[in-house]
């Protein structure tokens, strides 16, 4: 073959084209493989989590009063599970009618031993004790007494909702634990005296779960 100065032209450029694509051939599968790198979730603001699933929880006893049904719309989810302290399954539904009708009157409905346990930005779960006194239903049901609910969150398109809801009512035995353990040690003394009723722990203003207890069934 006969070598011309364009023959040996060509070689180096082609040489250099060559090595050029591989060069980028190589970038691309480098950065490829950053790409695919999964970004870590950023670290849940735990404190600001807390803050308004509290304000949620506390905002109820307004959202009964006012048979808010508005609000209960906003707050639980479409498909949330109500599981109501003797069994039954509520629905969202059921529960705004519930509410808007005003079956519910009670004196006063205290929360205390607020839990509230951040699973990640989107997941949490509150729970607490409910202290309702002279608590009752339109057909006359007295619910009054002691109760311990866990709500469960989830965040939505950035709000906050209840997509799970459970309420268990104390025994006689696991109430009077309670109240034992919340009353003081009386004095040593030789006369016994009687014990009073524990008031709830004092709170800024009453609160209470999402929704009100269930009656019990009419059986019983």
């Amino acid at each position: 073959m006969k070598v011309t100065k364009l023959t040996l032209f060509f070689v180096p450029v082609f040489a250099i084209a060559l090595t050029t694509g591989c060069s980028q051939t190589q970038n691309a599968n480098s950065n490829t493989s950053t790409q695919s790198v999964a970004t870590p979730e950023p670290t849940p603001d735990k404190d600001a989590i807390v803050a308004e699933i509290t304000r949620i929880e506390k905002d109820w006893p307004r959202i009964m009063k006012e048979k808010d049904g508005a609000a209960v719309r906003r707050l639980e989810a479409d498909d949330i599970i109500l599981l109501s302290y003797e069994g039954s399954l509520g629905s969202k539904e059921q529960d705004i009618k519930d509410i808007e009708a005003g079956d519910l009157t009670f004196d006063s409905w205290d929360l205390s031993e607020l839990s509230v346990k951040v699973i990640d930005n989107d997941a949490a779960v509150a729970s607490f004790l409910m202290t309702i006194k002279n608590a009752k239903y339109k057909d006359g049901a007295n619910v009054s007494g002691y109760y311990r609910a866990v709500d469960t969150f989830a965040r939505r398109n950035g709000q906050w909702l209840i997509v799970a809801s459970t309420v268990v009512k104390l025994s006689p035995d696991a109430e009077r634990s309670l109240t034992a353990t919340a009353s003081p040690t009386p004095p040593a003394s030789s006369t016994p005296t009687p014990r009073s009723s524990p008031s709830p722990r004092p709170r800024p203003r009453p609160a209470a779960t999402r929704r009100p207890p269930s009656p019990p069934p009419a059986n019983q």
